[in-house]
């Protein structure tokens, strides 16, 4: 099984057991540069999947939530370097898949096939690259297939059917299916029409389909379950961090009914 595959038996085992796939994300290094590895653990042991956001000093995606974390990891010196060293000496304890969420400027900084062989070497599977459109993604994902691993695509409202069937067809690991126009972190709930795009997607992707975006309730993972797989839950879960609480009773709650 080449890596990006034990992301998409993750969601698609989660759903075998009639749950909701949950994605946890967190932002490396934060809120405590030396508390990373143990962050990790408890959250990849509520996590089917566990979506690692490399700090960037302009992430213009991320709501202020995460745009605030990421700026604090930054000032207590956290570096992909440093992330991967931090995963590889933790990967013993963590069962869940791991993907990345960068930017593209520390990827290229990095070097594409140095990050590849990093990346396969720690356990991480897959990568999402919010400013990395398809179309300028050629070097990136021949590098990551090289290795097994996987470039993750995303899918919004305002995607074509044409672009969906694409990119669908083009996605590693699972399609991320933005639930919202806007970035992260806000909280306004789910759209009405939610069920309706994340049903066209879902028939269009060969790949389990996991929704992003405006998720921080149970009633909000029910919601999206009833029409994709999985539900990614981002800034919602680096607030209860934030505030020092327990991260994997916080996903745990997500699962109840």
């Amino acid at each position: 099984m080449q890596a990006h595959e034990r992301v998409t038996a993750a969601i698609r085992a989660a759903n075998d057991e009639g749950r909701t796939a949950l994605i946890p994300f967190i932002t490396a290094g934060y809120p405590e540069r030396g508390r990373f590895a143990e962050t990790l653990e408890r959250v990849a042991a509520a996590g089917d999947v566990v979506e690692i956001g490399i700090p960037f000093s302009d992430p213009m995606a991320d709501g202020m939530t995460i745009q605030r974390s990421s700026f604090e990891a930054l000032r207590q010196g956290v570096s992909l370097a440093w992330i991967f060293d931090e995963i590889e000496a933790a990967k013993d304890a963590i069962r869940a898949p791991l993907v990345m969420m960068s930017y593209l400027n520390p990827l290229l900084q990095f070097g594409y096939e140095r990050l590849a062989e990093r990346a396969k070497a720690t356990g991480v599977c897959a990568f999402i690259v919010p400013d990395l459109p398809y179309e300028e993604s050629a070097e990136f994902r021949s590098a990551l297939e090289a290795e097994g691993l996987g470039l993750v695509q995303l899918v919004t409202p305002a995607s074509p059917v044409e672009r969906l069937e694409m990119l669908g067809q083009a996605s590693r690991g699972f399609v991320y299916a933005v639930t919202i126009t806007g970035i992260t972190g806000g909280d306004a709930g789910l759209p009405d029409d939610l069920a309706g795009y994340l049903d066209q997607v879902s028939g269009l992707s060969p790949l389990p389909v996991c929704a992003g975006f405006g998720i921080r309730a149970a009633a909000d993972v029910r919601n999206v379950g009833r029409h994709a797989a999985g539900a990614i839950v981002g800034s919602a879960l680096v607030e209860v961090l934030e505030k020092g609480e327990d991260p994997t009773a916080f996903l745990e709650s997500l699962r109840s009914a």
